[in-house]
């Protein structure tokens, strides 16, 4: 399995500000008289005993996070996990149960009627696994929807979603029909709506999981091209780790409602939290991930002469040129000399891909 990260959309995130979202403390139990298990020692019980002593389930289970301005944050689980739950209540599509959410500044949870739906319309955009395009409308139209909802005149909307479809490579498809599209393009579509709003976050509920292999690959890609050239905050849902260590700054990997690692894709691969996500991680090659930055050592005297590299190569990457050179590689950050890495570090890099 191969896996390259160098196409993750952020390498520094601002963190001198104030989060964009913020999630404290979240819980979302369905069935009857849920808030009555949050704060006993019941609700840590297993699913299956959870739901016969009370017949509730807990989708969500005490998650916080943070996510920053410009991030992709990225959250992983199987089936079950609680993973889709917990986008969902980041809008309130579903309501949780308990915790505080708050979104560009705002308390999503003492959010009015029409508060809410002005958050959702105006400050966030949704796109889900099913593309929800209208068939009786032309691509333009349909990239143009969530505009004509805000009551944005016709000129004006049909000229973003022009310029938008522009952005997504569709704009010679803009007076066809979705079902004259492949599937990869319609969720192109899917993708140009979101964007033609102009949202602060971006949230996406497994939106490649239909596709194509080779499909899902080119639209990874373009997730990655439309974070770079616009900088929009991303929360991304999925159940796929080599489509997560692509995209994500930060991945979150859920299991059974409660979030057990929370970390950058070089920090989930070189140092799992434990036996559930290593097993996750087992066979992705390390070297496609680990940057010097993980394997790199202090110098020691007469060592700054070698080749120098980013402190952000892949070991991958950096492969050919440690291998080419007598003197260790000295890793490189904002002009300055942070660490060197040798053939041993390298080896041992690799020699850990079996674990």
């Amino acid at each position: 399995m191969l896996v390259d990260t160098a196409g993750s959309p952020g390498d520094v995130i601002d963190r001198s500000g104030d989060p964009l979202i913020r999630a404290d403390g979240v819980w979302k139990i369905f069935g009857r008289h849920a808030d009555r298990v949050i704060g006993t020692p019941d609700a840590d019980l297993p699913r299956t005993e959870l739901r016969a002593k009370h017949g509730c389930v807990a989708a969500v289970r005490d998650v916080s996070f943070e996510v920053w301005p410009g991030e992709v944050f990225v959250v992983m689980g199987l089936s079950g996990s609680g993973k889709s739950t917990l986008v969902r209540t980041l809008i309130r599509l579903i309501e949780p149960t308990a915790g505080g959410i708050e979104i560009d500044g705002k308390n999503v949870i003492g959010l009015s009627g029409a508060e809410l739906l002005q958050l959702r319309r105006h400050t966030s955009s949704m796109v889900f696994q099913h593309f929800g395009l209208l068939a009786h409308r032309r691509v333009i139209d349909n990239v143009a929807f969530g505009l004509e909802v805000q009551g944005v005149p016709k000129a004006t909307r049909l000229a973003r979603a022009a310029e938008v479809l522009t952005l997504v490579g569709l704009e010679d498809c803009a007076n066809q029909f979705p079902d004259q599209l492949s599937g990869g393009m319609q969720q192109r579509v899917g993708l140009a709506r979101a964007f033609a709003v102009d949202p602060k976050v971006m949230l996406y509920d497994e939106p490649f999981s239909a596709l194509d292999p080779l499909i899902r690959r080119d639209m990874q890609d373009e997730v990655c091209r439309l974070q770079v050239e616009t900088g929009k905050t991303m929360v991304f849902i999925t159940h796929d780790l080599p489509e997560a260590l692509r995209l994500g700054d930060r991945i979150a990997i859920m299991r059974d409602g409660k979030i057990v690692q929370l970390a950058t894709p070089e920090e989930l691969v070189g140092s799992p939290a434990d036996e559930y996500v290593q097993n996750f991680i087992r066979d992705i090659p390390r070297s496609h991930v680990l940057t010097l930055q993980w394997i790199m050592r202090d110098p020691e005297p007469g060592e700054l002469d070698g080749p120098t590299l980013p402190v952000t190569t892949t070991v991958r990457n950096a492969t050919a040129v440690i291998a080419g050179s007598e003197r260790p590689v000295c890793a490189v950050s904002n002009g300055k000399v942070v660490g060197v890495v040798d053939r041993i570090a390298v080896l041992n890099a690799i020699a850990g891909e079996g674990d």
